[in-house]
């Protein structure tokens, strides 16, 4: 608790990165990404200090999360950093979004960050090396025999030029499902075309029903839950129509949201000119609502994790009382710095202690009452 003290008053570790991040932002936002990678790889990042904090821990499909502070998709695109990133203060770490083949993404600059708004519009289109390749860094991870304590997610998408998409879908569960804590499907991305056209009823029954069959094939007796990443730009009947989908396909869980095609007011013209997916604080709000209306919708039986604008701790937190479960965050590292995910523990946990709760399972969903 002396940590959290120290970090909560004194936030030595984020004004560190208050003065590097001008230098950060003098290098284009995929050339900062890349850097970022190499400096986790070659241990030049420090560990923040460790958090071991019982009223922060909950089990999920059989699962134990150190916090409910994750790494969303995106960052780690080939599982290279995974015990880096637990260093940082995470509790899990989802990797991807990986494709059964290597593929280049769209062109570039296809990353565009807004500093005065602290959003990001990214097209990257799932640039990726591969399922061997992820493969051969999960697997290297894994064999570690000091790793960190986590959860690790994977990100599963199809290629662009896939045309049915279950195939890829299924390879990858194949490949890299007996090796997940849990897997994730995303249909939601914007950036790779068709992708959101399976956010609808019979497509998604169709593609949930051959992954199931394929997990239990290649998973046996003990298949990672599976999770599916949903859009933020879904309608209110489009809402209720894939929650009844979730209940109806017994999906382990959601992901809620991943980026924006919205501009909201506010957002510099030409940033906001550009095209792709919209994420950081300006989709805050937005995904927190959709969050709250799944869970009424579902009755808190899917169990959520919530991410879109997740910057600090009173974020965080909204977000677990809407109704997740987990929260996950990508761009608050871009203006925040790496030490985030702990601020915002430290910060969930002061405030889990204002309100009487004694951890944080008992906080998910409050808003909606008893």
């Amino acid at each position: 608790m002396f940590i959290c003290v120290y970090l909560w008053l004194n936030n030595n570790m984020v004004d560190l990165y208050k003065l590097v991040r001008p230098f950060v932002f003098l290098m284009a936002p995929e050339q900062a990404h890349k850097a970022m990678i190499h400096a986790l790889k070659a241990g030049l990042v420090p560990s923040a200090p460790k958090i071991d904090a019982p009223e922060l821990e909950q089990t999920l499909w059989g699962l134990k999360f150190p916090n409910p502070v994750g790494l969303a998709a995106g960052f780690d695109k080939n599982a290279e950093v995974i015990g880096p990133a637990f260093k940082l203060g995470f509790g899990s770490v989802e990797v991807g979004t990986v494709t059964p083949r290597p593929q280049h993404g769209n062109p570039k600059p296809r990353i565009f960050r807004d500093p005065s708004t602290q959003a990001v519009i990214n097209r990257m289109g799932f640039p990726n090396a591969g399922m061997n390749a992820f493969k051969a860094n999960l697997e290297k991870f894994l064999s570690q025999k000091d790793r960190p304590r986590g959860v690790v997610g994977l990100n599963i998408g199809m290629n662009k030029s896939q045309t049915e998409p279950a195939k890829d879908y299924s390879t990858l569960i194949r490949m890299l499902g007996p090796m997940a804590d849990y897997m994730v499907i995303n249909i939601s991305s914007p950036n790779t075309p068709g992708l959101r056209d399976l956010q609808s009823r019979e497509p998604l029954l169709e593609l949930l029903a051959i992954i199931k069959e394929e997990r239990h094939k290649a998973c046996g007796e003990h298949p990672p839950p599976v999770l599916v990443k949903l859009a933020p730009d879904l309608d209110e009947g489009q809402q209720e129509e894939l929650a009844q989908v979730a209940l109806e396909a017994e999906i382990d869980g959601v992901i809620l949201t991943n980026t924006t095609l919205e501009r909201p007011a506010g957002l510099p013209g030409d940033f906001a000119a550009e095209k792709g997916g919209l994420s950081g604080q300006p989709l805050g709000d937005k995904s927190t609502g959709i969050v709250r209306n799944f869970y009424r919708l579902t009755k808190g039986k899917i169990p959520i994790i919530g991410a879109g604008g997740v910057g600090n701790a009173a974020q965080a937190y909204e977000k677990i009382k809407a109704g997740a479960s987990l929260v996950q965050l990508y761009s608050a590292l871009v203006f925040r710095g790496p030490y985030v995910a702990n601020s915002i523990n430290c910060g969930l946990l002061a405030m889990l202690k204002a309100d009487g709760f004694e951890n944080i399972a008992s906080a998910v969903g409050a808003d909606h009452g008893a």
